[in-house]
């Protein structure tokens, strides 16, 4: 029974999505099996969905974590009554969709069936109730890499921390590239990290195939649905639209905007206004990672300071830099401070400068970049290690009582405007 076919007078039997049979499963051809080299990463009991059941009666609604999907959806933090086990629910009214919407939806359904990766975020269990479209996934109980950026790190993290997200990004991307799939939504808020220390990456809504007539193209030209929000992230090549098109490379591009996100907690152009941002990164502005002195920024900031001093400890650091354009520098007062001085690793550097190369050819590919120098740290980190990183973030746990109930099987029940801030960002 398809999610589409939605009957509000027989009240039908809720039904799990059978789409295997239409869609060939090739993705056990490119698991990764260098597992030794990130030991926190791979399937572990807490991350198994696909054996609870499909009765929404099964499920307590606990709290509301975030919206998603052009705020028509709301994702709740669930637990599976007979087994205890904690997941996050996303349901959407498919009744307030356009056609176009329902085709988003069914693409990212039937992506996420057609996905096997450890650091990609899919779900194996969607089912309809009514007129509600029930999308499963683990629960990630410490949020997005942005909600952490801005709920704990306001300055940055941490490089050790950086390289322990970044890794695990790009075995996500290497895994979709080897695919025939460019994600085209990599940023903060689709990083995503379980309890557990597994680092995932979301957005699925966004991948697009590079597959034409059965044979693997160098350029497509779609542009991705709700661009405006992805415009900073966005590379060049993407945002030109003209014949030469874009390729997987444009994904490197918006991982070293992630890196400037991460490092300084703030998102490079987004003060920008949209034609403003569009010239700079035509005309070749790119960002860098500045490298200050404390207090008082504005006196410090003449010269540009590449750090001799490897990489850092890592253990409950910030980074006391932002990352700013090379066109467009902010006047000093709205420059971020910190309270203690902190130079970025020539390896960090070095990184940055290659996904944001103007040529995408010139960039490397995520299978190359998982060998870089900046990402030998990653090797050494274990458990106990990585809790240390996320000081003094803590993974988010359940209320002692639901703050509400599962909804009735109504196709207009209404679905509450109203949210606290959201602990997981979906966008």
């Amino acid at each position: 029974m398809s999610f589409l076919d939605c009957s509000c007078i027989s009240h039908a039997q809720v039904q799990p999505l059978d789409i295997d049979e239409r869609y060939e499963d090739t993705s056990h051809h490119f698991l990764s099996s260098d597992g030794s080299e990130y030991t926190l990463q791979g399937p572990a009991g807490g991350d198994d969905i696909t054996r609870l059941s499909v009765e929404p009666a099964h499920y307590q609604l606990l709290s509301e974590l975030g919206r998603g999907f052009n705020n028509m959806s709301q994702v709740d933090m669930a637990r599976h009554i007979p087994t205890g086990q904690m997941v996050a629910i996303k349901h959407t009214n498919l009744d307030d969709c356009t056609e176009e919407e329902l085709l988003q939806l069914m693409n990212e359904v039937l992506l996420s069936r057609l996905f096997r990766h450890s650091n990609l975020l899919t779900s194996r269990l969607v089912f309809n109730s009514c007129c509600q479209l029930w999308v499963l996934t683990p629960l990630m109980a410490y949020g997005s890499a942005d909600t952490l950026l801005k709920s704990h790190f306001p300055d940055g993290m941490s490089e050790s921390l950086i390289a322990y997200l970044l890794y695990g990004v790009l075995k996500a991307l290497e895994y979709l590239h080897q695919m025939g799939y460019v994600h085209r939504g990599v940023k903060a808020s689709h990083i995503l990290l379980s309890a557990e220390g597994r680092v995932y990456l979301s957005g699925l809504h966004s991948v697009y195939s590079m597959t034409r007539d059965g044979k693997r193209v160098r350029a497509v030209y779609d542009m991705p649905h709700h661009s405006p929000a992805l415009l900073p992230w966005l590379s060049p090549e993407l945002l030109r639209q003209d014949l030469h098109g874009y390729g997987v490379k444009s994904d490197i591009y918006s991982l070293g905007i992630v890196v400037c996100e991460l490092v300084s907690g703030r998102v490079p152009f987004q003060d920008m206004a949209p034609t403003q941002m569009l010239l700079q990164k035509l005309r070749g502005s790119h960002c860098c990672l500045l490298d200050v002195a404390p207090f008082p920024l504005g006196e410090q900031l003449g010269g540009l300071k590449v750090s001799r001093s490897g990489v850092d400890s890592g253990i409950g650091e910030s980074v006391a830099t932002g990352s700013l354009t090379h066109s467009a520098t902010a006047p000093p007062t709205d420059r971020p401070q910190s309270p203690g001085p902190k130079n970025h690793s020539v390896t960090l550097h070095n990184l940055v400068q290659l996904c944001l190369q103007q040529e995408p050819d010139r960039r490397p590919s995520a299978s190359a970049l998982l060998s870089h120098a900046f990402f030998k740290q990653v090797k050494r980190h274990t458990r106990s290690s990585f809790l240390s990183l996320m000081y003094p973030a803590v993974p988010v746990s359940s209320p002692e009582e639901p703050v509400s109930c599962p909804p009735a099987p109504s196709c207009h029940a209404p679905m509450s405007a109203d949210t606290a801030e959201a602990v997981w960002d979906f966008s």
